[in-house]
């Protein structure tokens, strides 16, 4: 399973990231681990505000914690 992960960053842009992770991740976890991505990254400095975050749930992949720059 994995779970897809938005964050706005100082360009405007909303970047989206899966981050493959158990059905009972906490979101700050899955936060942090796409903000991470993100920050080792080309793009602008994203947001590093949790509640501006947009996070949600695809069912159809296996669970294990890797994230996916997208």
């Amino acid at each position: 399973m994995f779970w897809m992960v938005a964050l706005l960053a100082q360009d405007g842009m909303q970047y989206v990231y899966r981050v493959y992770a158990p059905d009972d991740a906490l979101p700050a976890d899955l936060f942090w681990a796409a903000f991470h991505c993100h920050d080792e990254g080309p793009h602008p400095r994203a947001s590093d505000r949790f509640d501006a975050a947009e996070i949600w749930r695809n069912p159809s992949a296996p669970a294990h914690l890797t994230v996916h720059q997208h």
